[in-house]
């Protein structure tokens, strides 16, 4: 298994024989005044051959109209269903619904979806497009989670533990998003995870390695693009199991060593 990091939420997952991309975004902008601060680590029309997207939510930041229109027609492209719909009325025609709870097969990977904790609609008026996903894939010999945008929870970590944990299996790889939103915003984390969150949700999933994500990429209006990641190196030193944190920057590549599958 190998994972590249492009940046923000979109990630290039190779296993199997598959090769999957998650919420593509390779805009220069968040709209006119949130410029992209890094380029994509792997040009939109540099991109291997992908097998399906992932679509976790339709905030723009994970769902690019213009990203989608650069992908090969037809790629499937798997959304919670009500932004599956969406997709399939705006001409996606690759678009397919995946509710929390169902799995679906591409290859020999099998896609499981979750529920994140995370209001995702994409403008102020369409709160009935809020829903969000979260995704496992496994090959049943290796796995990895993709966890969107969510909070911490008490049940962030269920799927893992009905799907593998249970079978006496471990999570090879936990990719889990990283912010950071100043004191006065209070708010931010009942929909995403801290450094410090994330730290604690990858100890609950007892993944092997932790790759964060959403950092690097775009400055926002209440933190500068590099905020979560350097709170998260400040943090690791101290932590039991820095080694098996693995930054990327844009273009790099994570492979799982052979012994850890």
């Amino acid at each position: 298994m190998r994972i590249t990091y492009v940046g923000h939420a979109t990630l290039l997952i190779e296993l199997g024989d598959r090769i999957f991309l998650t919420d593509p975004n390779f805009d220069a902008s968040l709209g006119r005044f949130l410029p992209r601060v890094s380029a994509p680590g792997v040009a939109l029309d540099k991109l291997p051959r992908v097998d399906a997207v992932f679509v976790t939510h339709a905030h723009a930041d994970h769902m690019s109209f213009d990203s989608l229109d650069g992908l090969a027609e037809g790629v499937p492209i798997y959304a919670p269903p009500v932004i599956a719909r969406w997709l399939q009325r705006k001409g996606y025609t690759g678009a397919r619904g995946i509710a929390p709870g169902e799995a679906i097969d591409n290859g020999a990977v099998e896609i499981r979806a979750a529920a994140a904790t995370h209001r995702g609609h994409r403008y102020g008026v369409d709160r009935w497009r809020a829903d969000a996903n979260m995704y496992l894939f496994d090959t049943k010999m290796v796995s990895c989670f993709f966890a969107g945008d969510t909070a911490l929870t008490s049940d962030s970590n269920d799927m893992i533990e009905r799907h593998l944990i249970t079978a006496s299996r471990r999570l090879d790889i936990a990719l889990l998003p990283i912010g950071h939103a100043p004191w006065w915003k209070p708010g931010f984390r009942k929909g995403h995870l801290t450094s410090t969150d994330a730290l604690t949700l990858f100890e609950r999933l007892d993944a092997r390695y932790f790759i964060p994500y959403h950092w690097g990429t775009f400055d926002h209006v209440t933190s500068k693009a590099h905020d979560a990641i350097d709170r998260l190196r400040i943090q690791l030193p101290g932590h039991a199991r820095k080694a098996d944190v693995k930054i990327l920057e844009p273009g790099m590549s994570f492979e799982l060593p052979a012994e850890s599958s």
